[in-house]
């Protein structure tokens, strides 16, 4: 038995390479497994499943195909597409699962699954931000308007955010490294699978007073970032060229 989990793929239109290796990776990595789990910022931008651009259908479709061979799959929301719904998730097969509360047992090991910006306490601006996004009444407000109207936003959003990522230092957009000891020890977990920061890594520290594990998935600008746990085996954080 195999599970798979994978993060930050960002999949846009005007990254057609991203997405080709994505469907490549279900047909040739992830069929036939038994899960696999895509930990947040799935898509670039996320503005509303009645939003079906040919990227979302031809996406659906792969994912759809890969569930109806009896392979899960766990969909976790990102810090870029967050309104992923459940239409989405009946299309294609997957279960939406909650960013900061979900362990599940891999293979004799609770771990906790997480998107991973919330451990990024430093980033006071972003915490600002993310809270704002997160508003229930706000979310509803916004996919009630009309689709060019969300479309522009989204692009506002982006382009806001990138340049607010450019005048920040490095260690801010990374991990609170005691913010990782807290929640490991509030959910009683030795193992953290994350995202986020697109710093791929396998990190040792202590946690509940014994040993723990944090791996870091990368994201999938430059490389195909993957973690496989099989029973009996120490997960492997792998990595191939597109």
């Amino acid at each position: 038995m195999t599970t798979l989990f994978i993060a930050d793929l960002h999949l846009e239109e005007k990254r057609p390479d991203i997405t080709q290796a994505f469907l490549n990776f279900v047909e040739t990595r992830a069929s036939g497994v038994e899960h696999l789990y895509i930990l947040g910022d799935f898509f670039e931008a996320w503005i509303g499943d009645d939003e079906r651009t040919p990227l979302q259908e031809q996406v659906a479709e792969a994912l759809q195909a890969l569930t109806a061979g009896g392979t899960a799959l766990s969909l976790m929301h990102g810090n870029r597409d967050f309104l992923i719904g459940e239409d989405f998730c009946q299309r294609t097969g997957a279960r939406l699962v909650p960013e900061d509360q979900i362990v599940i047992d891999l293979y004799g090991t609770p771990t906790l699954l997480m998107h991973g910006d919330t451990l990024c306490t430093a980033d006071l601006e972003y915490q600002k931000f993310r809270t704002n996004m997160r508003n229930a009444q706000w979310q509803e407000m916004f996919l009630k308007r009309p689709l060019a109207d969300r479309q522009m936003v989204a692009r506002q959003l982006r382009e806001i955010s990138m340049a607010q990522t450019k005048g920040k230092q490095q260690g801010i957009m990374d991990v609170t490294p005691e913010e990782v000891v807290r929640v490991m020890e509030e959910y009683r977990v030795q193992q953290l699978i994350h995202g986020h920061t697109h710093r791929p890594a396998v990190h040792e520290l202590d946690a509940n007073g014994q040993p723990a594990k944090r791996i870091v998935l990368g994201d999938w600008g430059e490389n195909v970032w993957w973690l496989k746990a099989e029973a009996g085996q120490e997960p492997e954080l792998l990595t191939e060229s597109f």
